[in-house]
């Protein structure tokens, strides 16, 4: 059986509280995979880190990395890269289950810490697999392939005409509008409230003229009426006899 390479003793670390070694970790870890992207099975894992003793537990805090393989989103060409990940993890006698879940010891909030050793396997291998690309890439600019004849558009390009539409959506596109009728419309649009406008003021403009008009009228007859009245005998004036 092949010796775990990321044991770590922590035996002259346990007699003063908050004593810290510096330790270095290099191994190789099964199954490290995800759908897009795996560390080969001949490449290391390094962690690369220290160990702290703390009250209840141990302390490791640094770096876990190593190489990965994939294939481009894009063009499905392979890409690598390496995938470094931060770590600061708890190590106790009794690892602290999640708050109000029944689960068992390796869904833990804390990693357990079996005896004298540290084991930092379990540790390597969660950093690994939640820092691996989900959709890797071989360059930010990658043209990928042809939809229609799946030449890689990096390196040639093709006649291809635009990829046909799929039946199921052709509806959509008599909702299509060509640029020339949004700006007719906006233009028609922008007319019609500008005659709207016009009309507005003129009608509001006629309707003031009738209303002073209507007001003039009013007050010159009213005033003729009250001449009129003026001018006729009162009830108790004498009126003078007629002239034989």
């Amino acid at each position: 059986m092949t010796p775990n390479p990321f044991l770590v003793p922590v035996t002259s670390l346990r007699p003063p509280l908050g004593g810290r070694q510096h330790v270095v970790r290099t191994g190789r870890l099964d199954g490290l995979a995800i759908t897009s992207s795996a560390v080969p099975a001949d490449a290391d894992v390094m962690v690369d880190a220290d160990v702290e003793v703390v009250d209840g537990g141990v302390v490791v805090t640094g770096t876990v990395s190593s190489i990965w393989t994939g294939e481009c989103r894009r063009c499905l060409n392979p890409v690598t890269g390496v995938v470094v990940a931060k770590v600061r993890e708890v190590f106790e006698r009794a690892p602290r289950l999640r708050e109000g879940d029944l689960v068992a010891v390796d869904e833990a909030e804390t990693y357990p810490l079996t005896g004298d050793t540290l084991d930092l396997a379990p540790m390597a291998r969660d950093a690994i697999l939640l820092e691996l690309p989900l959709a890797p890439v071989c360059r930010e600019d990658c043209a990928g392939l042809c939809p229609a004849c799946g030449v890689d558009l990096n390196e040639q390009t093709c006649d291809c005409a635009e990829a046909p539409i799929n039946p199921v959506w052709a509806i959509l596109d008599s909702l299509r509008v060509a640029p020339d009728d949004v700006e007719g419309g906006a233009g028609g649009a922008g007319g019609a409230a500008s005659s709207a406008g016009r009309s507005g003021a003129g009608g509001a403009g006629g309707g003031a003229d009738g209303a002073a008009s209507s007001a003039g009228a009013a007050s010159s007859a009213g005033a003729a009426g009250s001449a009129g009245r003026s001018d006729a005998p009162g009830v108790g004036d004498d009126v003078p006899p007629d002239s034989a």
